[in-house]
């Protein structure tokens, strides 16, 4: 049976689950499609304010399908070049998404996996899971842009490490290296996926889509382009009525209703 991307709501969250459980979550077009079209809708309903993707069952996601891939070797190269450029679609989607997004990983995040999660806003994960970028051990490279991300995040020595030897790392080490943003007990990473997204949710949407275009921005600007950047984002975000509200009620000191 082809993997599939469930989607549910809680509250203001919209909860994306990754559903291939035979084949541990394995990634795939129809995946892709769902994931991109999923985001296009979130971000155009205002009540959606954050969300969330995770695995169905104890693991997260295990990367690409190898038989899928091993179908695709006696096939012309354009077809998983089609492919690779979906997946890379949806991790765009996820970069440049105005809402925050927020990966919740049980057990094992693989490859493509790996690369998914870390096209995320954050990274919530249990306990025991473990993270490794599995390609070369097939004899395969990186992709889903897990090499640009892992290169901006951690030194190069450490990047080579988890690249080239394939290395597993877990949770823990990544929570120490600053790609994880907080550790939950087995099972219990999406309900604490979904407590962070809740505080997100009572800011500004529109401050939060301000950072997350600064922060996409950064490591391509200069310190100029960057100031100039922050400059427009603040007057416009000081002209929204966000702004209004999040003043008077730091004045009032009480706590602020954001539109």
């Amino acid at each position: 049976m082809a993997g599939a991307l469930k989607s549910t709501s809680e509250g203001r969250t919209l909860v994306l689950t990754l559903s291939n459980p035979e084949h541990r979550n394995a990634l795939g077009p129809e995946i892709y499609a769902a994931g991109v079209e999923a985001l296009n809708a979130a971000e155009n309903n205002p009540e959606i304010r954050s969300v969330v993707i995770t695995g169905e069952g104890s693991t997260f996601c295990a990367g690409a399908d190898l038989l899928r891939l091993q179908a695709n070797r006696q096939k012309p190269a354009e077809v998983q070049a089609q492919s690779i450029d979906a997946l890379h679609s949806w991790v765009d989607s996820i970069r440049t998404f105005p809402k925050p997004v927020i990966a919740a990983v049980e057990g094992a995040a693989a490859g493509a996996g790996f690369s998914l999660a870390l096209a995320c806003d954050f990274v919530v994960a249990a306990e025991n899971a473990v993270f490794v970028m599995a390609h070369s051990t097939v004899g395969l490279s990186p992709d889903g842009g897990g090499s640009w991300a892992l290169a901006r995040a951690l030194p190069r020595t450490v990047v080579a490490r988890l690249l080239m030897l394939g290395e597993r790392i877990p949770a823990a080490q990544l929570n120490a290296l600053g790609l994880v943003h907080g550790l939950a007990p087995v099972a219990n990473a999406l309900p604490a996926a979904l407590q962070l997204a809740e505080q997100l949710n009572e800011r500004a949407p529109n401050v939060l889509a301000s950072i997350k275009d600064l922060l996409n921005d950064a490591q391509a600007h200069t310190l100029s382009e960057q100031l100039a950047s922050e400059r427009d984002h603040f007057v416009k975000n000081l002209h929204h009525r966000n702004a209004g509200e999040g003043i008077e009620a730091f004045l009032q000191k009480r706590k602020p209703r954001f539109f």
